[in-house]
This record gives C-alpha cells, structure tokens and sequence, in this order.
C-alpha cells in the first residue's frame, strides 16, 4: 500500500490522504485538486494558497447546502455536510504558513463547522475546557460504551495536527466501541492552544498531560486507575516522554515512534526524509515559540527518549509503518529495546501484508487504531468482541 499519489510532491499528497482516511469523499478530493495540480509541480511551499482557496471553496459549498439542509429540519444531513467541510477547512489551514492571509479566519471557520456538524448529526462528542497556567486547554470527549467507570485514553497531536483532525482519525469511535472513553486533546504548540491560546510547544509533555489526568480524575464516568495515553506523529514522542514521568498512567501506546525529534531535525535539515507540512521551518518556528533557526533547535535539542523509555514500569506498545518517510523505522526499534522496564512491551511494525505502511499510517488507518484500540482494551480492561 501507498499514499494516493495525486499531485508530483509528497506533503501534499499525504495532506490528501490523511482526509480521505478522515472521511473525505474522492469526487469532492477531485474537484478540490485537479485545478491545482500544476501548481504543486512548482514545489510543495508554493502554490498552498490555490490550496488553500480551492480546499475552502468546497468547504463553503457544503457549509451551504447544509444551511439548505437546516432550513428542511434536516440535521443529520446537515451535520455531515458541516463535519466534511470541517475536514477540508482544517486541511485548507494546515498546508499555510505562519500568518498567511485568511488562516485565522480558515482556521475559526473549522471549529464552527466540526461544532455545529458535530452536534446536528449527534456524534458522541463533547468540548471540554480546563485551566492551564493561567489560560486554557480545549479537548474532545468521546464517551466509551457501557455503564458505570469505565477506562479513558488521553490522545495528542503530533507537530501539525488538531484535535478535531486525530478525532476524524477515527480512533475515539474504536476506542468507545471497546468501552473506552478517549480524550482528544490540544497540547501546547497545537491547535487552539497555539492559535488562540498563544501556548507553545514543550519538550516535558507530562505537564500538560498530568493536568488532563486531573480534570479525568474528576470524572465519576472514568476508571481513575484505568487510564491511558497515546499520540501519532509527533505525539509518539509526547506520549511515552509523558507515561515515564506521571505514574497515573496505567498503559501506553504510540502511532509511529518519534523517539529522537531533535535527532529528526538534523536530518531534515541535510535534507534526509520528507517533511510533513510545507513552509516546514516557519512552522516549527511557530510551534515552538523560536525566533531563530538556532534558538528552535536549541529548544528542541532535548526532545529525545534515550534515558526516558525505561522509566516506564507499564504496559506500553509500539507502532510504526515500515515504510514511513518522515520518521525511520530504526527508531521504533530504539523505543521498543529501551522499554527494559515495562511488564508488557510490545513492538508492531505494519507491513505491506496488511497496510498503514506510510507515516502514521496515512495509506490506511484502520490497521492502526484497530490495533492501538486492541491493546488499550486489554491493557486497561476494555473488550475486543
């Protein structure tokens, strides 16, 4: 398996795989692309603007026929309408550089459409708020089936990500099938933590992390002893770093294995493996709060799990495709061999046997998020069948 290769360059091809695996429809994939498909020749960081215009345009036209569906009392429809352009603003959005004119408005745009198309199709999802250090962290709750405390998983972003888009991963459905509630969450350096919040991104994850676990803590739905974290991407880093460092976490798992972030800089920058985004350096700028190229990679320089993973006394999985081309497969090895201290270690690499073989499996997600929602089942005391 493979990405859809529909444009000549890999980060816009991965941006449209990720939402056909988020729940894009092909003729609407067509319509958005085929007008900018010479424009993604030039290179991935030119043309995002046609990207952006193209994407957003089809985003307004289903915001309006779900207008039109509103005004029959047709909310189920509406609602999918509303979620489909959700999708395809926050694709629209992430594809810009920092301070590109119409991000903010692309980007509130998407929180409107998620919102409304979200609660019009009666999803199993609620926003929630809590405080951190003087402002907010904004999460997605999706509650597990079954009555009385049940297990709760905590899921992060990686670099580029939000919470709405690793909701559409379809993840916190799989979890809540297996009596599983999930938490969506938007760390610093993501999402409206970074946009609206103004929250860079941290290195020592289990500060943002340990405060979810408060607010779960509160929750008489959850399992106090009984909850779990994972991240894809970049959250592959966040989440074991996490796990090693706040003792209420019961088991863990990752979606790719960012085990050494600082050592991925270097590469990229001798121009080793793809980038994820265009505009790559700008954006990490962003999310780190840098103002230079050396003042990022000096706060970055301590993002690496070598001396972390074997503080980790729980159960703990490890996924990666074997064909990913940001994030080597020698590092989900590294993860794995550190883990000398969990009593349940496990390492899937997906092949092209079954598929998820790209970056967080962006070729087929199901493989991913069935296995991870596997794992936390029976790390956690959910069900498989």
């Amino acid at each position: 398996m493979a990405l859809f290769e529909y444009f000549p360059n890999y980060v816009w091809n991965l941006s449209v795989s990720i939402a056909l695996e988020s729940g894009a429809k092909i003729g609407e994939i067509i319509d958005m692309c085929a007008p900018i498909r010479d424009a993604a020749a030039r290179g991935e960081d030119s043309g995002t603007a046609a990207f952006m215009a193209e994407w957003s345009k089809m985003a307004d036209k289903l915001a309006a026929l779900a207008t039109e569906d509103k005004a029959k009392g047709r909310l189920f429809s509406a609602g999918d309408k509303l979620k489909r352009a959700a999708l395809y603003y926050q694709m629209a959005e992430r594809m810009q550089g920092h301070g590109h004119p119409g991000r903010e408005e692309t980007y509130a745009k998407a929180l409107d459409a998620f919102t409304r198309g979200t609660a019009f199709a009666g999803d199993n999802v609620e926003r929630v708020e809590i405080p951190y250090e003087g402002k907010t962290l904004s999460g997605l709750w999706t509650r597990g089936a079954g009555e009385g405390p049940r297990p709760a998983v905590v899921y992060c972003n990686g670099l580029d990500s939000t919470k709405e888009l690793i909701f559409f991963s379809w993840l916190p459905h799989a979890l809540a099938k297996r009596g599983i509630s999930c938490l969506c969450v938007d760390q610093p350096g993501t999402g409206e933590a970074l946009r609206l919040q103004g929250l860079p991104a941290r290195p020592d994850s289990e500060a943002w992390a340990s405060a979810w676990v408060d607010w779960l803590e509160t929750q008489g739905e959850v399992h106090a002893k009984a909850i779990g974290m994972t991240g894809l991407s970049l959250g592959g880093h966040y989440a074991p770093r996490a796990v090693a460092f706040e003792p209420r976490f019961a088991s863990g798992a990752v979606w790719g294995a960012n085990h050494d972030w600082a050592e991925v800089q270097q590469k990229r920058m001798r121009r080793e493996g793809e980038n994820p985004v265009p505009h790559y350096w700008s954006h990490v700028w962003w999310v780190f709060g840098a103002k230079s190229q050396a003042d990022f990679l000096e706060k970055a320089k301590g993002m690496t799990l070598d001396g972390i993973m074997d503080r980790i006394t729980v159960p703990f999985l490890v996924t990666h495709g074997e064909s990913d081309r940001q994030i080597g497969l020698d590092y989900a090895h590294r993860s794995y061999d550190q883990l000398v201290n969990s009593p349940r270690r496990e390492l899937k690499i997906f092949t092209a046997r079954e598929g998820g073989v790209e970056h967080v499996g962006a070729d087929n997600m199901s493989f991913g998020r069935e296995y991870i929602s596997d794992w936390f089942a029976e790390t956690l005391g959910g069900r498989t069948a």
